[in-house]
């Protein structure tokens, strides 16, 4: 499944996005003048606070910087605007000619519970979502959307807001419900006490106790680890070609540090890939290029939806389960395994 990115471009979604033109020339507009005149009201104001006869410390410092950060953030506020209009506008067509639905405010679901839960996002005080996409793909329903978690940090006049996670939470159902929890982490997420002694035997998270899988292929030794209440099924659910896609998507998506959770009947993955879905621009001659990447996302979500559809696979299971041969990894999965396993360290998810 791949959006038509010629076809909307030269449709519908092309000559919309040429009306919007004019909105993007007002919007600059607005915002120079929001600048220059915020500027001439604020220099005064500034030249009074900074030559008092008297001393008042760090206070002018901050004062100052709050006040160029409001004039600044005043004068943003039309291009945020139209930028926005933009990106909603792409992204809704691109879902309507996918057969999907896209919608740029939404809600996290069970699914990021589960995402806290068992791990697959770091702790956080506040967070924050955006740009939902959701429907059939594959004939199975998804869906996803993109996390911005933060954690305050630092005491006193250091204290700060911290991004430790930007990325999106994806949620694919199966073609049958499977009766174990896994979940497939980085390696070296579940070390014992002082990293002493390699990896945990098992891990709990809120009393529910996960034990370590074998790794199911030894190309992927090192890089992921497995951990499940159901060994036997684990090693089913957990296939080197499911672990492949994972990696084409964490492709796709420009991130990294892939992770998934199977639970009941679904596979809910989170992907550390940045600020995603900015198809909206400022810039005409960029629009072609933002189109065409979220196509490109979808196209490999699409395809992790095929990979993981057990009604296809469903009448082999047994088969694979029962066979001790591991099967073969594709060159391009071969190649990128050592160069994505030498940065995990660095993530710490």
């Amino acid at each position: 499944m791949r959006a038509d990115v010629q076809g909307l471009l030269q449709g519908e979604l092309g000559g919309w996005l040429a009306q919007q033109q004019a909105m993007r020339d007002e919007a600059r507009a607005k915002a120079h003048n929001r600048w220059f005149y915020g500027a001439i009201a604020l220099l005064p104001a500034l030249a009074f606070l900074w030559f008092l006869p008297f001393s008042l410390g760090d206070t002018k410092f901050y004062i100052s910087a709050l006040a160029m950060a409001a004039v600044a953030g005043w004068g943003y506020k039309p291009i945020s605007e139209a930028k926005k209009r933009v990106k909603i506008g792409i992204n809704s067509a691109i879902a309507s000619d996918l057969g999907i639905t896209y919608t740029h405010d939404c809600a996290p679901g069970e699914e990021y519970r589960l995402c806290k839960t068992y791990g697959l996002v770091p702790s956080h005080h506040r967070d924050s979502f955006e740009d939902r996409w959701f429907g059939t793909l594959e004939g199975h329903e998804f869906n996803l959307y993109e996390a911005h978690l933060e954690e305050r940090r630092g005491s006193g006049k250091n204290r700060r807001w911290v991004t430790v996670f930007r990325g999106a939470i994806i949620t694919m159902e199966f073609g049958r419900r499977f009766h174990s929890t896994t979940l497939l982490q980085r390696a070296g997420k579940h070390k014992k006490w002082f990293g002493l002694g390699g990896r945990k035997d098992h891990v709990s998270f809120s009393g529910h106790r996960l034990d370590c899988v074998d790794q199911v292929h030894p190309d992927f030794d090192g890089v992921f680890e497995v951990w499940s209440d159901d060994q036997v099924e684990a090693r089913v659910l957990i296939h080197p070609s499911y672990v492949e896609h994972l990696l084409v998507l964490e492709k796709a998506f420009n991130g990294e540090a892939v992770r998934a959770l199977f639970r009941g009947q679904s596979v809910v993955i989170a992907i550390e890939s940045g600020d995603m879905f900015e198809s909206g621009s400022m810039k005409a001659e960029e629009d072609a290029a933002r189109v065409a990447e979220a196509a490109e996302q979808f196209a490999a979500m699409a395809s992790l939806a095929t990979a993981i559809n057990q009604c296809e696979r469903g009448r082999v299971l047994a088969e694979e389960a029962d066979n001790a041969a591991p099967p073969p990894i594709s060159d391009d999965a071969r190649e990128n395994v050592p160069r994505r396993a030498a940065g995990f360290g660095r993530k710490g998810l």
